[in-house]
């Protein structure tokens, strides 16, 4: 019986280029594998927020890295404890919020 656990989402929008479609990746829950990413918003131990082809993507967790950072080909990889994948459909956060706390965001 094989332990590992893959998953795997693919998604493309219409109004995207060809070689920007958007995958996910997850091996193990410890690999995750993101492509389509134009920007990397934030990132710590628990949180990573990727600016994707199909909109916000949240990857939530423990320990999280980023190992690959390539933002001429679009691909992120994260390692450590995947807890959460959220997306936020079209909610790319504007520059002037960019860097605020999310306490700060709020109260503004």
């Amino acid at each position: 019986m094989n332990d590992m656990c893959v998953t795997q989402a693919t998604a493309t929008k219409e109004n995207t280029a060809p070689d920007r479609g958007h995958s996910l990746v997850a091996t193990d829950r410890r690999e995750i594998t993101v492509k389509g990413v134009s920007e990397v918003i934030s990132f710590d131990e628990t949180l990573v927020r990727l600016v994707t082809a199909c909109g916000l993507l949240n990857l939530e967790g423990e320990g999280l890295r980023v190992r690959v950072l390539d933002l001429k080909s679009g691909t992120v990889i994260v390692t450590g404890q995947l807890n959460g994948v959220l997306y936020e459909a079209d909610a790319v956060e504007e520059p002037s919020t960019r860097g605020k706390t999310r306490a700060r965001r709020l109260l503004r």
